[in-house]
């Protein structure tokens, strides 16, 4: 239907008419995502009108019908300055009964009427929430609004209500909270320091999530006979999680305090030993649970393996291992995916594995004797295989450099930070890279401090090391020698053509001689020829 038409109609139409011609309007653009731009000043009064009709006494069914119009035409960013102004705020807040704490008149919360039956008033609250998180997703303007008008107020009021909430206004709640968290970092402290906003959440998880306590810190062991997660359930807890991962992102002064974050990493736990209806959506959150996980203090950790009423393992102290190899699988899960963004599926999880194992030994002897058992066979080079090991060490040399940097410091704190450690799994060439970032091309140990080594090395290993490789990590087949049957004069031929060469590619910048400093890092070759000798204390002559 013609845009002209419309908006000639809806100044003169009755409530049934302008229903009628919204209605059209809808069906022929439910599916439309992209828009002419020639109709742009049309599409924006058309907002303004829509805009208009909400502001009158309107009955249910006309506002619902304005609210689908205007939900198709937030899709235009170009459009939404009628929108995005005070009262366009304020009038979808109202009918999102989100303006719990702004002075208004009677016209902006039309939806409260108590002729309204409750079926109606929910479907209208969905609809403005749909349209709000369309409009501030895609309209600076609107998300500065947002927060002169105070909306996260009436966000966080509404989690209060979050038992009792039907599925659709909870889901748009969080998402409209995640994007105005995720758009606007400086309304994360408010959020967390006057409305606690982090504690909400909190709340809102433990009860999405169905957790029964059964100590401080541990949740009841889901009942594996139990039917999966339903899928709304699982909706809204991902939401929730992305809305805290935003709140927590940094510390902004909030009221939490050891004990909340503890609190959240148990809920954590929880979730990972949940199955929701599908290995897709079960993946999916376990992704958000990893991401919220690496902003909580690593001290928290602990949490994971500390479940007194469910035990663990002796050999491991008596912690208990399970959401530690749920993490473990997760982690193989990414590395298999074919074509996957390995920085963003597969980073956080290497890193909160990295930060677990660095920080608790429990955790960091069990990691390890499933990614790095004892050697055995050596004859194939660390990086070609199927294990876990060959998977983590081909990505020490990843394209992208945070893949790379993230899979070497998992493997490097696996072994305690000990070069020589390092190097027996991986290779020098592999471990490169780490080496040179960290100033250990000398060998050497990084910072933190470690239980003493334990004696892992097998028998197969200790007779095969002698021939092992350590550029290559691996034993080689002997190779012929290539000068073997020169004689002397093309041995000096080749060595001058060689040093010609290397001669050409150094004056024409393209390689650089470099040698290696005291300190383990590298130097311009003349640098470290300058620089003197440690005093070795020797007085031989």
């Amino acid at each position: 239907m013609d845009l002209n038409t419309i908006l000639s109609q809806l100044e003169t139409a009755d409530e049934e008419e302008i229903e009628k011609f919204l209605r059209q309007y809808i069906r022929e653009n439910s599916h439309t995502f992209s828009f002419d731009q020639k109709e742009e000043s049309l599409r924006s009064k058309l907002c303004q009108s829509v805009l208009s009709v909400l502001g009158r006494r309107v009955k249910p069914s006309c506002q619902k019908t304005c609210l689908e119009t205007l939900r198709i035409l937030s899709r235009d960013k170009r459009v939404l300055a009628p929108v995005a102004t005070r009262e366009g705020m304020l009038i979808l807040g109202g009918m999102a009964r989100l303006n719990a704490g702004e002075e208004g008149d009677d016209n902006q919360n039309i939806s409260q009427e108590d002729t309204q039956s409750e079926e109606e008033e929910r479907v209208v609250v969905v609809e403005a929430l749909k349209c709000l998180c369309n409009v501030v997703y895609n309209s600076p303007a609107a998300q500065q609004v947002s927060v002169d008008v105070q909306l996260v107020h009436g966000l966080c009021a509404t989690l209060r209500t979050a038992r009792t909430w039907h599925h659709e206004v909870g889901l748009f709640t969080l998402r409209l909270l995640f994007l105005v968290s995720a758009l606007r970092p400086d309304v994360r402290g408010v959020l967390r320091r006057e409305w606690h906003a982090v504690r909400l959440l909190t709340e809102v998880l433990e009860h999405t999530l169905d957790v029964s306590w059964v100590g401080p810190y541990e949740a009841a062991r889901p009942d594996p006979q139990a039917l999966p997660m339903p899928a709304e359930d699982n909706e809204r807890a991902m939401e929730a999680l992305k809305a805290l991962f935003n709140l927590t992102l940094s510390d902004t002064g909030g009221e939490e305090d050891d004990h909340h974050f503890r609190l959240i990493a148990a809920i954590l736990r929880h979730s990972l030993m949940l199955k929701t209806e599908t290995e897709e959506k079960t993946e999916e959150a376990h992704s958000h649970a990893i991401n919220l996980l690496n902003n909580l203090p690593v001290s928290c950790l602990d949490v994971l393996i500390d479940v007194p009423v469910q035990g663990g393992l002796e050999i491991y102290g008596g912690k208990n291992m399970d959401a530690v190899q749920m993490l473990i699988d997760f982690m193989e899960k990414r590395m298999d995916k074919q074509g996957s963004n390995y920085k963003e599926g597969l980073t956080p999880v290497l890193s909160l594995l990295t930060e677990g194992s660095r920080q608790h030994r429990e955790i960091r002897r069990y990691i390890k004797a499933q990614v790095l058992p004892p050697l055995k066979d050596v004859k194939i080079r660390p990086e070609i295989g199927t294990t876990t090991r060959n998977k983590l060490v081909r990505l020490m040399t990843h394209v992208d450099m945070g893949v790379k940097q993230t899979a070497a410091e998992f493997l490097f704190v696996l072994c305690k930070e000990s070069v020589d450690n390092l190097l027996k799994y991986t290779g020098y060439g592999n471990a490169a890279g780490l080496l040179v970032a960290r100033g250990l091309l000398a060998g050497g140990r990084g910072e933190t401090q470690y239980s003493e080594d334990e004696n892992s090395d097998t028998d197969e290993y200790k007779s095969a090391k002698p021939f092992i490789n350590p550029i290559t990590g691996h034993v080689e087949e002997p190779m012929p020698n290539p000068i073997e049957e020169m004689t002397e004069e093309q041995k000096e031929y080749e060595a001058q053509k060689l040093v010609n060469m290397f001669d050409k590619l150094s004056r024409q910048n393209v390689i650089r001689p470099m040698g290696v400093r005291p300190d383990g890092t590298l130097a311009p070759l003349e640098e470290t020829l300058c620089d003197p000798p440690e005093d070795s204390g020797s007085d031989s002559d």
